[in-house]
């Protein structure tokens, strides 16, 4: 049984960090430690930038280390509409780059990363339709794509496409980062950002770039933009990870 509140991705496996005691001093402040916090947070050390990263919850306790796990090459758009909308040098420029970074973890994350391919499936004459002008304009490019019937219906076959454990992905890359000697605080709320400094309720973090990384509750981390940002919470149903 999955406890309330624990992302269907966890395994009981990860020990924590301790949250930030007392003020610190750093170039950089990194708030929000999912996937692209801790991104920002390795690029930056490999920069030789010195980071500090804190999270209000656990490391990918967000949508980081909630969401389906899936590998998917290519923009949000199909790739025909995707020539349409941004160009084909562009939209294949995308696609080689989305199956780079795939390449590149399976490399740096081993054994969570699985290249089992995904589905298209059509469930209507009109994207029966759609899915053969796809097939057609990824065959001209030379992109990975073919026809598909089965169990599940008709549709198109993406052999490269794959899927992950997101909160072990994002568990590996922190305890990387922390092998490396980053500082990451765990359970440290940041109260208020102010000009060069970070706030949280046992400590100040002074710096000189401040990188706020959150997907949900953008508004209540910064305030002033609670008129423009609303959170918003996107379901999905899944038999199982």
């Amino acid at each position: 049984m999955i406890e309330e509140g624990l992302p269907i991705w966890e395994t009981g496996h990860w020990l924590g960090l301790s949250s930030l005691d007392g003020d610190v001093r750093t170039d950089v402040c990194v708030i929000g430690l999912g996937g692209s916090g801790l991104t920002c947070i390795e690029e930056l050390t490999q920069l030789g930038v010195r980071v500090i990263g804190i999270d209000a919850g656990m490391v990918g306790g967000g949508a980081a280390g909630r969401n389906g796990g899936f590998l998917l090459a290519g923009s949000a758009d199909f790739y025909h509409h995707a020539v349409t909308r941004n160009g084909r040098q562009r939209a294949l420029a995308t696609y080689h780059a989305t199956l780079t970074e795939i390449d590149r973890m399976i490399a740096d994350y081993p054994g969570i990363v699985r290249r089992r391919g995904s589905l298209r499936i059509a469930d209507s004459a009109g994207e029966l339709a759609d899915c053969r002008a796809q097939l057609r304009a990824m065959e001209t490019d030379g992109l990975p794509a073919e026809w598909y019937h089965g169990p599940e219906g008709e549709g198109l076959l993406f052999p490269m496409d794959g899927v992950f454990q997101p909160l072990e992905r994002c568990r590996r890359q922190a305890q990387r980062l922390i092998d490396a000697g980053v500082r990451l605080c765990e359970g440290t709320l940041a109260t208020r950002i102010a000009s060069g400094r970070v706030i949280t309720p046992r400590g100040t973090i002074a710096c000189e770039s401040i990188v706020v990384a959150v997907d949900g509750r953008l508004e209540a981390v910064l305030p002033e933009l609670a008129e423009r940002v609303r959170t918003a919470r996107l379901q999905m149903l899944a038999t199982a990870p």
